[in-house]
C-alpha cells in the first residue's frame, strides 16, 4: 500500500509543534516530513541538497504550505511546484495566518487546492487540522 505521508512546510517550531500535536490528538499518524523553508521545501521535493538520495518518485499525498517564510515563500514554492511536471498534481493546501485577501487570491491563482486560515484557539486549530487530514489523507484520491 503506497504511503500517505504529508509534507509540512513551516518556518515556525511552535506551528510546526502545534500542527503535529493537532495531528497526533486527531489521531492521523501519517508519517509528517517537515520543510522549514521554500528551499528546503523545493529540495526535499526534487531529491536535492540534503535530500539527495530521497526517493524523488516518493511524493507526499498532500502539501500543507505556509506563506510567510525566509528565503522563499510561500507563493513562490506554489509556483514551482506547478511549473514542474512531477508535481503538478499534488494536492496543495494554504495553511497560514495570513488574513489578506490579495493572498488569497494569488494563492487560487497559482494553483492552491484549499486555503486555510490557522485559527488562534488550540481547539478549533486542532478540528481544523482534523478535517483535513480526514479530507486529504483518507477521503481524497491522489494522483
Amino acid at each position: 500500500m503506497k504511503s500517505k505521508n504529508t509534507l509540512l512546510i513551516e518556518d515556525n517550531p511552535d506551528d510546526v509543534n502545534l500542527t503535529m500535536r493537532a495531528l497526533a490528538k486527531s489521531y492521523i499518524a501519517n508519517t509528517v516530513d517537515v520543510a522549514t523553508d521554500g528551499v528546503e521545501a523545493l529540495d526535499y521535493l526534487f531529491a536535492k541538497g540534503k535530500f539527495t538520495g530521497r526517493d524523488p518518485g516518493a511524493m507526499p499525498q498532500v502539501i500543507l504550505l505556509d506563506l510567510k517564510m525566509p528565503r522563499m515563500d510561500g507563493l513562490e514554492v506554489l509556483k514551482h511546484i506547478r511549473a514542474d511536471e512531477r508535481t503538478r498534481v499534488l494536492p496543495v493546501v494554504v495553511l497560514t495566518t495570513s488574513n489578506e485577501e490579495k493572498d488569497k487570491i494569488e494563492s487560487y491563482h497559482l494553483g492552491a487546492n484549499s486555503y486555510i486560515r490557522k485559527p488562534v484557539d488550540f481547539g478549533q486549530f486542532v478540528e481544523a487540522v482534523k478535517q483535513l487530514g480526514l479530507y486529504w489523507l483518507v477521503l481524497n484520491e491522489a494522483p
